[in-house]
């Protein structure tokens, strides 16, 4: 497999119910065999059965902890929830490793301070659309979804380009943009939508 010179971090942002999580899948399948891509598992305070991606499980009290110890690389609350990504992730990238997370269009900044090289993927969905995956998840009420959707449209504080990717129509459509950018990275200099610094 290849892999490029400098590793990346490839940060996937967007909406809830935009498909993030099913994008990134469908997107590393297609890569296996083409390029070796690290999906960064996340500490999440929420149960490790509460359904949606494979995170690691971590109480309240112990994220705290963690954080305070310089566990993560970078974290952040959402939705009542607190999100970290591992430290380690940091020399990963530095040894020339290909990752890619979940992440918040409202931390980008911190992304982009730790990361040598950051690439950032917009994730997107119409809002009939975003508002059915949301339904479906039953996680929360109709009135709760209306307020998610009204305030989806966040301006992302960074100085980085942004690809985007529509996800309303075929999952396999937005799954072959995502793997198609990121082999795209593997040519680059660090310039254009992965800065290098």
């Amino acid at each position: 497999m290849s892999r490029p010179q400098q590793g990346v971090m490839i940060v996937v942002v967007g909406p809830s119910g935009a498909g993030k999580d099913s994008v990134i899948a469908d997107a590393l399948h297609r890569l296996e065999g083409r390029l070796a891509v690290t999906l960064v598992r996340r500490a999440i305070t929420r149960p490790a059965d509460a359904g949606g991606e494979a995170h690691e499980a971590m109480s309240p009290d112990d994220f705290r902890a963690r954080d305070a110890q310089g566990g993560f690389a970078v974290a952040w609350q959402a939705h009542g929830l607190a999100y970290g990504i591992p430290a380690e992730t940091i020399a990963a990238c530095e040894e020339g490793q290909t990752l890619i997370a979940n992440g918040s269009r409202a931390v980008l900044a911190r992304f982009e301070a730790v990361y040598p090289r950051l690439a950032i993927v917009n994730i997107v969905a119409r809002p009939d659309i975003i508002a059915e995956r949301l339904a479906s998840r039953g996680r929360e009420s109709a009135a709760e979804i209306r307020r998610r959707l009204e305030r989806q449209v966040l301006e992302c504080e960074t100085r980085l380009g942004m690809t985007t990717i529509d996800n309303s129509g075929p999952l396999h459509e937005a799954g072959e943009r995502l793997a198609e950018f990121v082999l795209s990275l593997s040519s680059t200099d660090g310039t254009g939508a992965a800065s290098a610094r």
